[in-house]
């Protein structure tokens, strides 16, 4: 692991290495060690571009390390240039950053150009994508975009039951803001269905379902 973790992080220097060992090896050896240098660079820097250091952002980020994953990012120079599903993984993390430094406009930003990338390797993530939106505008105190961000969410589909539950009890509490008690109680029910297991939903859930047992209706 602390050998992927330095190739990851020095893999440009270990690149210029490589080559420079190449050309030695066709000056002073032969031509087979050479090549052998040449393509173990080649794809080096195809994995430099294409993928850069997210398995390490990825790692730094679950691990709740933000100081850490954000350095990580920033050696991410050419983040266009990278593998689709990862490119759209990079904005999601980008947006995740900005939202817990609270830059929202940033994160809007970042999680926009996700919403951009279409990969049928990745899948869908227009749903989750757009469920960040949502939850962005929530922040910034939008509640009518966030709430149609939220259900053109659902619509589109979030492939996570968590972050399903959450959205929908997102929608049960700006309907109950709007009054709508019905349908309130309705996403209410959707997001109890799921049987969320995160300790956060869990919590707001139970808080909510006080709410819900108040309404009329």
């Amino acid at each position: 692991m602390k050998f992927l973790r330095f190739y990851i992080l020095y893999r440009l220097q270990i690149i210029i290495a490589l080559i420079v060992l190449g050309v030695l090896s066709h000056i002073y050896m032969d031509a087979v060690t050479a090549w052998i240098c040449y393509v173990l660079a080649a794809v080096s820097l195809v994995l430099y571009f294409m993928i850069g250091t997210m398995r390490l952002v990825q790692e730094a980020v679950t691990e709740g390390d933000v100081d850490k994953a954000m350095v990580y990012m920033e050696k991410i120079k050419f983040p266009r240039l990278l593998f689709k599903p990862v490119r759209s993984g990079y904005y999601i993390l980008q947006s995740n950053l900005s939202m817990a430094s609270n830059d929202l406009e940033k994160a809007e930003a970042n999680i926009r150009k996700s919403l951009k990338i279409k990969s049928k390797i990745a899948g869908n993530m227009e749903g989750s994508n757009l469920l960040q939106l949502g939850f962005i505008e929530l922040k910034k105190g939008n509640t009518k975009q966030a709430r149609l961000h939220l259900m053109e969410a659902v619509k589109a589909g979030i492939p996570d039951k968590e972050s399903m539950a959450a959205a929908y009890l997102q929608l049960c509490n700006i309907e109950a803001q709007r009054m709508q008690y019905k349908i309130s109680k309705q996403y209410f029910k959707k997001a109890k269905d799921l049987k969320p297991k995160t300790e956060e939903i869990v919590s707001q859930m139970k808080t909510m379902e006080k709410q819900i047992n108040r309404m009329p209706g």
